[in-house]
């Protein structure tokens, strides 16, 4: 049997809209195939294509010249060869194919995809080198492309990427990966921009405005009009012939070509000699105007002038210069738009400008690209760049281009990897927003690429902090404090409490402790409850004044949350409060850094009641007395040093104080187990806390002044409950609780034993409005977890929904057992004044701190109703 084979279709001639969308069909189908190739194959390809266009860079460089009537053969072939032998040195062994990077720690992977169709618009200064460098770089990322020509140099860019398409192809490719207009014209320049997934647009303004415009992805190039400073301090010689050898390369056809020189003053003369020596013409006046009106036609640069030596030109302009004439010089003085010689001239014609000084030089360049253009494509600068590095550097600050090229002939320098190796290789050159483009860079692989991003859930790291130096135990107080002299050698102390304490006797055994280790001490007794930031003020042009190495706080929560503030205060007098206070959803990316605390006065907490927990906590709660505004302080900086827990300044704490604080440790205890961020280390604390709660407080209520037991298990128990609250977080019962007593003034504990209840039961709710934001909480599981605790507590039902109601019956008892009223209304609120506060409050607690850790993430209007349940007394559902 005869073996058959597949014929090979024959090409479509692309000369209308109709063969166009036919091509760009036949090239997306060949991208698709493409798309599925390994790296091993698609690097393969590369190298045959750019093999292949490096071996035809002579031909194609007699083509482009004899077509286009521009440039020089000789440097042409460079170009070629450049865009065939340099593209692929670059990224011969960059990766552009399936997964680059995995974090598995992270849970991310990311892997390259290719964009898929290019558009490339090819200008008729660089035709064959700009149609090999683009298809280059769309094969090595696995992209199809079509290319427009210029119509002045369609034949020569076709034979360049068909020189291409053929190599690929013998290598392996698809068919037709690569593809062109045959018969180009705007409108079908404009079909492909509009049909294609990504524009490569090389030309003129027009054009890449017209790429920009298309609706489609684009990396446009802006025109070049580099300037060229000559600092005083440059070497003149190499500067001069460096400058010549760029401008006379391909005829400057090249966008990155030097267009204007500025020289200094001070050797302006011997520039302009050692130019004249090298072959460079200058224009007198009846010259130079010639030119200016040849170059320049309505604004518009002439077509007939580019890439033309420089007899060319001025045959063209109406008078002789010799056959040997390397540039063109027409000096200026005028940097305004009408100014023939400040434009981008892309041909061996230069303008020179003399400057004052390096400042007017810097001036002189800003206002060429302002005023004619070539805001951010490339500046120059020829300078000491030893011993002139500041001038340098501001020269780089001042240029709104992308390119800044020291010390380098522009036209080589700017296209990259000539004169510096760690610049990348293009033939395409990205200008930013200044000139109007979407990349500010020499455009490469990295840009036709699509990158991927699979991205696994990970639970956040978690953590758990404490103090460094915890001491407990009925009487350990003066055993501890023995450290500030025989470990530390602390020399001045400064004492902060309230005024009941003080007059009390409260600090009299901390200060004997201090006389007798020889530690000068100071006191502040004026925390109110509630502390406002203005005692936190008062406080600290007190600590300022006698500048103590310790602060110690003794008293309840308003005591050590005011010397908290005052102690950042006074090792940072430069924080912003307002900044301190601003909300964060995750502690560890907050906007706002905490100082470093410490580094002035070692700090110590000693709790008198138990319930708030301050003396382990990262939190400080401070009230703005001109607006009456709480603010929830939480960062780690604020963890005090040591915390000493003796249950002998807390036997004389009265029923009313005692109950108070006993219900916020119950409180902190039912919030840190029901949080987002509660952990197996917080849970472990929270429970053996809560139960020690229930155990003991209504004892201490009742037989306080002679209940040492039950007294330390709850001195315990409330340390504990801010050890688990300090790491897993508080919820909306403290939200709520803050805001009630900002605006109406009850005792913290009692306000979230009023809220408790209800915030309970909005938790439990399996179908949640919302759920609580945060990687580890996986699904609303809240009333499972008050079942556990319910449990943990002995209290066991039929099912979850019967442990939590006896969860919530037993808390409710507790309140009861200790003096708590039932509803707001029963503590003296009208219902004028609450109903008056209720839109503020119920915003404000949605604002709290707190609330993003709560495991139902709540909507305002659902927190104005748990506090109208709170204040009535009525049936809240969840």
């Amino acid at each position: 049997m005869a073996k058959t084979t597949a014929k090979k279709s024959e090409p479509i001639y692309v000369d209308s809209v109709e063969a166009l969308t036919a091509k760009i069909k036949e090239v997306r189908e060949a991208q698709a195939k493409f798309a599925e190739y390994t790296q091993e194959q698609v690097d393969k390809i590369f190298k045959a294509a750019a093999l292949a266009a490096n071996k035809a860079r002579i031909p194609l460089a007699k083509m482009a010249v004899e077509e286009t009537g521009m440039g020089i053969v000789e440097d042409k072939v460079i170009k070629n060869n450049y865009a065939a032998e340099h593209i692929y040195n670059a990224y011969k062994n960059v990766q552009t194919c399936g997964v680059f990077e995995r974090n598995e720690s992270y849970g991310t992977t990311k892997l390259y995809e290719p964009i898929g169709l290019i558009a490339a618009v090819i200008p008729t200064t660089n035709p064959t080198s700009t149609a090999i460098f683009k298809t280059l770089i769309s094969l090595k990322t696995r992209n199809g492309i079509i290319i427009s020509p210029h119509p002045r140099a369609k034949n020569c860019t076709i034979a360049a990427a068909k020189i291409v398409l053929d190599a690929a192809v013998a290598a392996g490719a698809p068919e037709n990966i690569i593809g062109w207009i045959d018969v180009p014209s705007l409108d079908m320049t404009n079909e492909i921009m509009r049909d294609s997934d990504l524009i490569l647009a090389t030309g003129g303004p027009g054009m890449v405005k017209s790429a920009y415009s298309s609706g489609t992805p684009a990396l446009g190039v802006g025109a070049g009009n580099a300037s060229a400073i000559i600092d005083a301090s440059a070497d003149i010689k190499v500067a001069v012939n460096s400058i010549i050898h760029s401008k006379t390369f391909d005829n400057g056809m090249i966008c990155a070509t030097e267009q204007t020189l500025i020289v200094d003053k001070k050797i302006y003369k011997e520039v302009k000699a050692e130019l004249k020596a090298r072959g460079c013409y200058f224009l007198n006046n009846e010259e130079a105007d010639k030119v200016r009106h040849t170059m320049i036609i309505n604004g518009a640069l002439n077509a007939k002038i580019v890439g033309q030596r420089p007899v060319a030109i001025a045959k063209l302009c109406g008078f002789e210069v010799p056959e040997n004439v390397k540039v063109l010089i027409g000096e200026a003085t005028s940097t305004d738009r009408d100014e023939a010689f400040g434009h981008e001239k892309l041909t061996t014609v230069l303008g020179m400008y003399k400057a004052d000084d390096f400042d007017d030089a810097l001036d002189k360049a800003e206002a060429l690209l302002e005023n004619n253009g070539g805001l951010g494509h490339t500046s120059v600068l020829w300078i000491d760049n030893v011993n002139e590095r500041e001038k340098m550097m501001k020269f780089a600050e001042r240029m709104k281009t992308s390119r800044l090229i020291i010390n380098t002939p522009s036209s080589l320098g700017g296209i990259g990897d000539l004169y510096n190796f760690n610049f990348a290789p293009s033939l395409t050159l990205g200008c930013g927003s200044w000139g109007g483009n979407s990349v500010s860079e020499n455009v490469g692989v990295k840009h036709l690429l699509n990158v991927k991003t699979v991205v696994e859930r990970r639970e956040n790291m978690l953590w758990f902090r404490a103090p460094e130096k915890v001491y407990f135990k009925k009487g350990c107080l003066p055993v501890a404090l023995d450290e500030l002299k025989t470990v530390m050698g602390k020399k001045r102390a400064f004492i902060v409490t309230d005024q009941f304490l003080y007059k009390n006797g409260y600090t009299k055994p901390i200060t004997d402790k201090l006389d007798q280790m020889g530690i000068v001490h100071d006191i502040f007794f004026d925390v109110a409850p509630d502390p406002s930031l203005g005692c936190a003020q008062e406080g600290v042009k007190a600590i300022r004044a006698f500048e103590p190495d310790t602060i110690i706080a003794i008293g309840g929560g308003s005591a050590m949350d005011a010397a908290k503030i005052m102690w950042v205060m006074y090792e940072h007098p430069e924080a912003d409060f307002l900044d301190m206070a601003m909300r964060f959803i995750d502690i560890r990316k907050r906007v706002y850094t905490f100082p470093k605390m410490g580094e002035k006065a070692y700090f110590i907490c000693i709790p008198t009641s138990s319930g708030t927990g301050s003396e382990v906590t990262p939190f400080a709660v401070i009230t703005d007395e001109k607006t009456g505004h709480k603010y929830p302080l939480a960062d780690y900086a604020l963890l005090p040093n040591m915390a000493i827990i003796d249950t002998d300044l807390m036997m004389s704490a009265p029923k009313g104080l005692t109950a108070a604080s006993g219900l916020d440790c119950m409180v902190h205890n039912l919030e840190a187990l029901a949080s987002v961020m509660a952990t197996d280390f917080t849970d472990g604390i929270a429970l053996q806390s809560l139960k020690m709660t229930f155990e003991n407080l209504p004892e201490c209520v009742d037989n306080g002044q002679t209940a040492v037991k039950a007294r330390e298990k709850m001195a315990h128990a409330a340390t504990m409950a801010g050890m688990a609250f300090a790491n897993a977080f508080l919820g909306i019962g403290h939200s709520l609780a803050h805001k009630l007593g900002a605006y109406h003034h009850l005792p913290h504990g009692i306000c979230c034993a009023l809220v408790i209840t209800n915030v309970m039961k909005f938790n439990a709710n399996p179908v949640p409005t919302k759920m609580g934001t945060f990687s580890q909480y996986e699904y609303p599981k809240t009333l499972e977890k008050y079942a556990l605790v319910a449990r943990s507590l002995g209290l066991f039902g039929k099912d979850d929904k019967e442990c939590f109601k006896m969860l919530c019956d037993k808390v409710e008892a507790l309140k009861e057992r200790v003096g708590c009223k039932k509803t707001i209304a029963e503590y003296g609120i009208s219902e004028e004044d609450f109903l008056a506060t209720l839109d503020q409050m119920s915003e404000d607690a949605f604002d709290d701190q707190c609330t993003g850790a709560n495991p139902r993430y709540p909507l305002i209007e659902e927190l104005k109703e748990i506090y109208k349940a709170c204040y009535y007394g009525t049936e809240y559902n969840g």
